[in-house]
């Protein structure tokens, strides 16, 4: 009688983690531990600063509040005052006209030369992104100072250049207006760039290569395949750059404060002149606090049109 044949054994079935190892594990405080620095930074220097700016907003404070203390609530007097001035119109105007030709510039710059470094040999394209990032990492009143010195008047090169020597671009509201807006989209056009080249290297070449099999444009290879892929990027680009160019002010300041005659006074340049040279810390902060409220709209409006076309 021929011997049984053993049947083979089944396999052992993975034994459960007891529930309270599981809940321990869902409960360890390490991962919040780990972030509690970074959370109590951006408390300190974030969260803080706009409450007490709050705070000032809402209350009757200048040079004699600021050194003996016990300033008074107003509610929104402040808020009432700016907001039915007719220069704080012109200058949030003013504000979203430069917001708009930079980011423009910023985005549209950036792509051609985020295209360009695609299409480079391996040598170009490391000494193009070394320039780029020499220029991004330039601080930005070194910067400032630089484009201070090449739009002097009569040592400067662009004069020199140009063969316009004595004309002062500080003097004239247009010429400062072009040449802060020179001087922002040089600074930002690295990033901006970079980031869109990093992109563009996780487009697999195949796709690239169909759509000129199949006849298809540079425009039209960029218009059906390239910005397609990258709308989520180029949508977390513009709001980033509308959020730097929004708010910038070092530069505005150090070249013209301002000037001449407001040509270049946007709503951080209209703060600080306000809060320093009126010493009205209340509606200085109240015009802070508006420049927030504003960005904040802006940008989850964008997110949230970003989400949508995701999913």
């Amino acid at each position: 009688m021929p011997a049984a044949t053993r049947a083979p054994a089944p396999p052992l079935a993975r034994t459960p983690q007891p529930a309270r190892r599981r809940a321990r594990r869902r409960t360890s405080p390490w991962p919040y531990l780990l972030i509690a620095p970074a959370v109590v930074a951006g408390v300190l220097l974030l969260l803080y600063p706009l409450l007490r700016a709050g705070v000032i907003s809402v209350q009757h404070f200048r040079m004699g509040e600021l050194i003996r203390g016990g300033a008074t609530f107003v509610g929104l007097d402040n808020y009432r005052e700016l907001l039915t001035g007719e220069e704080f119109w012109s200058v949030l105007l003013r504000t979203a006209v430069w917001t708009a030709v930079n980011v423009v510039l910023i985005v549209g710059l950036s792509t051609g030369v985020a295209l360009m470094l695609l299409r480079l040999g391996r040598r170009m394209r490391v000494a193009l992104m070394s320039a780029l990032a020499l220029a991004w990492a330039t601080p930005i009143i070194a910067a400032t100072t630089i484009f201070q010195w090449l739009f002097q008047s009569e040592l400067g090169i662009v004069n020199w250049l140009l063969d316009i020597r004595g004309y002062s671009w500080f003097a004239d509201g247009g010429a400062m207006f072009a040449v802060l807006v020179i001087l922002v989209v040089w600074q930002s056009v690295p990033f901006a760039a970079l980031t869109l080249y990093a992109g563009l290297t996780t487009i697999p070449v195949e796709l690239f290569e169909s759509a000129r099999i199949d006849g298809g444009t540079s425009r039209q290879i960029f218009t059906k395949v390239v910005f397609p892929i990258l709308r989520p990027m180029f949508a977390l680009i513009t709001s980033l750059e509308v959020i730097w160019v929004f708010k910038c002010f070092p530069q505005i300041w150090v070249l013209s404060q301002g000037g001449p005659d407001g040509a270049t006074t946007t709503l951080p340049v209209y703060a600080f002149k306000i809060a320093r040279v009126l010493h009205r810390y209340d509606l200085g902060s109240a015009v802070a606090v508006v420049t927030v409220v504003i960005l904040t709209v802006a940008l989850v409006a964008n997110l949230r049109r970003m989400l949508r076309q995701e999913s």
